[in-house]
C-alpha cells in the first residue's frame, strides 16, 4: 500500500459563533473569532490518497484526476467564500475541525470511483500554528 498527497491553497473567510448563544458565551468559547465580520484564512489542504500500485500506470492514482475532483468539490465550492453561507455549515460553526471534516466527507466517494484510491486523510493548515487531520491518523 502506498499513499499520495496532493496540496492546494484557497483563501476563505467564517464567523466562529452560534446564533443561538449569547455574546458572552461566544466571545468566551471563540475569542476574537467570533467577530460578526469575521475574518479568513489562506487555508492549506492536503489530500491523501492510498491504494497499490496499479501495474500499467505504477502509480496509485492519477494526481490530475484527484486535482479535478479537489478543484470542483472543494476550491470552486468554498474558495473566496464566507464559509457560513455553504449550506454544509448551516447547523454547524465552520470551525476547522468542521471544515475538514466536511471536505473529507466531500472527496471521499469521488476519490475512490473516479480514482480507484482510497482516501486516507484529508489535513487543513488554517494557520502557521494550526492545523487539522480528519481520516486515518498513524
Amino acid at each position: 500500500m502506498i499513499a499520495l498527497t496532493r496540496r492546494y491553497v484557497f483563501p476563505a473567510a467564517h464567523v466562529l459563533r452560534r446564533s443561538d448563544r449569547d455574546e458572552d458565551w461566544n466571545q468566551r468559547v471563540y475569542g476574537k473569532c467570533a467577530n460578526r465580520a469575521g475574518h479568513g484564512h489562506d487555508y492549506g489542504l492536503e489530500v491523501s490518497v492510498a491504494g497499490e500500485v496499479q501495474p500499467g500506470s505504477g502509480r496509485v492514482a492519477q494526481p490530475e484526476r484527484i486535482d479535478e475532483i479537489v478543484r470542483e468539490r472543494v476550491l470552486e465550492r468554498f474558495g473566496f467564500r464566507l464559509l457560513n453561507s455553504d449550506p454544509a455549515f448551516a447547523a454547524a460553526v465552520p470551525t476547522a475541525e468542521n471544515i475538514v471534516r466536511v471536505i473529507h466527507d466531500e472527496l471521499e466517494a469521488p476519490l475512490f470511483e473516479v480514482c480507484g484510491a482510497r482516501l486516507v486523510r484529508v489535513r487543513l493548515h488554517e494557520t502557521r500554528r494550526n492545523s487539522f487531520a480528519y481520516g486515518e491518523l498513524r
